[in-house]
């Protein structure tokens, strides 16, 4: 099946038709600058701008930076917030004049991830965290999806996880990757002790630079990159669209 798979990110948002039998992108990817404030019209009308330079006109799957229930986004993670409460799925289809489905943007990699990466037919517990402007986090148990679990909020040491533990973070404090890999380590063992996943996979910019900070990594479960990388959350907004 052809999808046009979305992924909205807080420094860009881009898109490309996805075949989600193969995993694969059938053009390549289109990408607009995410306007300044992330505010709910702005976004959509580049959402409606990739939909039109692709010419598309089936169904389409949004990777988005929420919690999100039946389509309405329930937080606001690097977006503005007036964002909380907005049926996302209703204004984009509004916009495109195509029927959209909205996921959880960390939810969108994991489906691909699980579907054509390193978890794939991966049975277990396997938690998914992508590393980029904040920290997401999909989780699975034998392939099946526990949506918007968010767990790049938990709180560590009185502060955000995000807010010490994220490649934005590194980039603030300026970090060797020894040291931000030791942050991260302290939030991945916090996330070991709560859910005990059998398998951890890392995804998001950060991740390409797996071998810099995976020597310092001390949790139990066995750690690996995604396979999907940059491709991973288009793949799978396109993905959660053809399960819907």
């Amino acid at each position: 099946m052809k999808i046009l798979g979305i992924d909205i990110g807080g420094s860009g948002i881009k898109g490309a038709p996805v075949d989600t039998k193969r995993g694969e992108l059938l053009a390549p990817r289109f990408r607009i600058p995410t306007p300044p404030g992330a505010k709910p019209k702005p976004v959509a009308k580049v959402v409606a701008e990739v939909a039109k330079h692709f010419d598309w006109k089936g169904p389409i799957g949004c990777g988005f930076p929420a919690a999100v229930q039946h389509g309405v986004a329930r937080t606001a993670a690097n977006i503005h917030k007036s964002w909380v409460g907005t049926d996302v799925a209703k204004l984009f289809s509004k916009r495109t004049g195509c029927p959209v489905t909205v996921i959880n943007d960390a939810d969108a990699a994991g489906l691909a991830e699980m579907a054509f990466g390193a978890g794939e037919e991966h049975e277990g517990v396997v938690l998914i965290v992508t590393i980029g402007t904040g920290l997401g986090t999909s989780l699975f148990t034998d392939g099946v999806l526990l949506p918007n679990t968010e767990l790049g909020h938990i709180e560590i040491d009185c502060q955000d996880a995000e807010l010490m533990a994220s490649d934005a973070a590194r980039k603030r404090d300026d970090l060797s990757w020894k040291h931000w890999g030791l942050r991260f380590d302290t939030y991945l063992s916090r996330l070991e002790k709560l859910v005990w996943p059998d398998l951890i996979i890392l995804g998001g910019g950060a991740s390409k630079q797996f071998n810099e900070f995976a020597p310092y990594l001390s949790v139990h479960a066995r750690v690996v990159p995604a396979a999907t990388l940059n491709e991973a959350g288009i793949i799978g907004a396109a993905l959660a669209a053809q399960h819907k």
